[in-house]
């Protein structure tokens, strides 16, 4: 292999790699550009390795990266309560991986497609599933305990007046009962997640999807989610 293909081709892997990276880095995800990017480059950059080793190298090498970037991706999984985050950012660098083995290898048309279809899976896909959780329980009772969280990311130094934003809209709404308020930075003293937890009785979507749209239009305010939950 000449140099010219080996650098063209971590080139093209650093370039996909970057991609991915930005839509996780616009999301505010604790594993963005520089993760996505570093975790493809290197994939290929191992792949690459073992072509100049040559024999049975090849094989083997692409198993370990897949192996190995499983234990990477299980380092940003977190468990909260009642709530697993972090799995969609795990399968993300999982994906990542492949698409620097796949430019390593010189597949460079498939590996632009799997980063096209990357992209468009954490895009497309999110507000899909929201819907589906949404249905999942319309069989409810209008006459039961109902339990939802509403989870935001911001910045820190916005963080008191989000609480207290989301905390006003949830008094004036008599039907809705805070049970508890936490408050963490997942790893980054940068960031701010507050997490709210409340209940009513019967579904009260509606009042959480209005709460929820007015916070995602603070300023500093990178992500908002809601939730219904069961205990």
């Amino acid at each position: 292999m000449t140099i010219t293909v080996f650098v063209s081709r971590l080139l093209l892997a650093f370039v996909l790699g970057a991609i991915i990276g930005v839509e996780r880095q616009m999301k505010q995800k604790s594993a963005g550009l520089r993760t996505n990017t570093l975790v493809c480059l290197g994939a290929a950059g191992f792949v690459l390795m073992s072509y100049q080793i040559g024999g049975t190298a090849v094989g083997r090498v692409a198993s370990y990266v897949v192996s190995g970037i499983g234990f990477l991706g299980a380092g940003v999984i977190m468990k909260d309560g009642f709530s697993i985050r972090g799995l969609n950012t795990a399968a993300t660098i999982w994906c990542s991986a492949s698409v620097g083995s796949m430019s390593a290898v010189g597949m460079w048309q498939e590996a632009l497609v799997m980063t096209v279809l990357i992209v468009a899976a954490n895009l497309l896909l999110r507000p899909l599933s929201s819907l589906i959780n949404r249905l999942s329980f319309d069989d409810e009772s209008d006459t039961s305990e109902v339990h939802y969280e509403i989870v935001v990311g911001c910045k820190e130094e916005v963080e008191n007046n989000i609480r207290v934003m989301i905390t006003n809209q949830l008094r004036a709404q008599k039907e809705l009962q805070m049970r508890s308020l936490k408050s963490f930075d997942n790893g980054n003293p940068a960031f701010s997640y507050l997490k709210f937890e409340i209940y009513c009785i019967g579904r009260k979507d509606e009042i959480l999807e209005a709460i929820t749209q007015k916070a995602s239009l603070e300023i500093g305010v990178s992500e908002v989610t809601w939730e219904l939950i069961t205990y």
